[in-house]
């Protein structure tokens, strides 16, 4: 049984729950993930007791465990990416894009493009994680949108929904970038699998590290980064990731170049790793 604020549903059964939020993304009571749609709802516990915190559902809804969705992580991540998917990551419903196929090409939108928006729907397309620590969270849930000209050239689409209000959208940039974008484009990965990694190596070295610092501003550069390696998993562009003998550093400027606030540049030290909380 899954409880939530009012109400109670068994796992499988449908009900007719307060109308609310078109979505809930949060932590069940135990420390679970939940997520509610429209006409689905996944909890990775079904435990009762197990409460929904924020408990805004609308519509008939359909509680079902996704005990199937480490089968569909993508492959090419790193074993720590993979891991951290496949236990705390679920896959939605996703735009159909190939759908859409017909009347994009009648718009203009070139097929190159086309099949990007494609490739990408049918490797993130749905996938929710756990929130990063920046950008009020990150993307809500991989879904694209309409391709559109970006301001420097090219095409780029939407990424996926804001878990809260930004005045960015997360985009997937002309070469696959993901990043920032609005009237300005500031790409803070080289691919979404870069930005996976980062959300991951984030959850693993706040679990490992004995100590955590963040500086922001001035202080940020006076890191002393010459006896470290970027992490090259992350692809890292305007946020980019480095590994010492003992710790790790996580830089991130995007928010600083988007807003051209210098004082707005942030990183965190994650000390006392031993060689499972550098590598993973």
């Amino acid at each position: 049984m899954v409880e939530g604020v009012g109400f109670a549903v068994e796992v499988g059964e449908m009900y007719r729950v307060p109308a609310g939020a078109r979505h809930v993304v949060g932590p069940g009571s135990h420390g679970t993930l939940v997520i509610v749609e429209e006409l689905g709802a996944w909890t990775r516990s079904t435990s009762t007791g197990d409460q929904l915190l924020s408990a805004h559902l609308p519509w008939l809804c359909s509680v079902l465990p996704m005990d199937d969705y480490p089968t569909r992580v993508p492959d090419g991540l790193s074993r720590r990416a993979q891991y951290f998917a496949s236990i705390h990551g679920l896959r939605l419903e996703s735009l159909g894009a190939e759908q859409y196929r017909g009347d994009w090409s009648e718009r203009g939108i070139p097929e190159a493009v086309v099949d990007r928006v494609v490739a990408f729907e049918e490797r993130w397309g749905g996938v929710v994680l756990p929130p990063a620590p920046t950008y009020n969270g990150g993307p809500a849930r991989f879904c694209p949108d309409t391709p559109e000209r970006a301001p420097a050239g090219g095409w780029w689409f939407w990424a996926g929904d804001q878990r809260a209000a930004v005045p960015y959208s997360f985009m997937i940039g002309p070469r696959g970038e993901f990043g920032l974008g609005t009237s300005r484009w500031v790409p803070l990965h080289a691919s979404v699998d870069g930005w996976v990694e980062s959300v991951a190596l984030t959850h693993h070295a706040a679990m490992w590290a004995k100590q955590i610092t963040k500086v922001a501003g001035d202080d940020v550069d006076a890191l002393e980064l010459g006896s470290y390696e970027p992490v090259p998993e992350v692809e890292g562009l305007a946020d980019q990731w480095w590994r010492g003998t003992d710790s790790l550093i996580a830089v991130h400027t995007g928010q600083a170049e988007f807003f051209s606030r210098p004082d707005y540049r942030t990183a965190v030290i994650y000390s006392g790793l031993d060689h499972w909380g550098l590598h993973g």
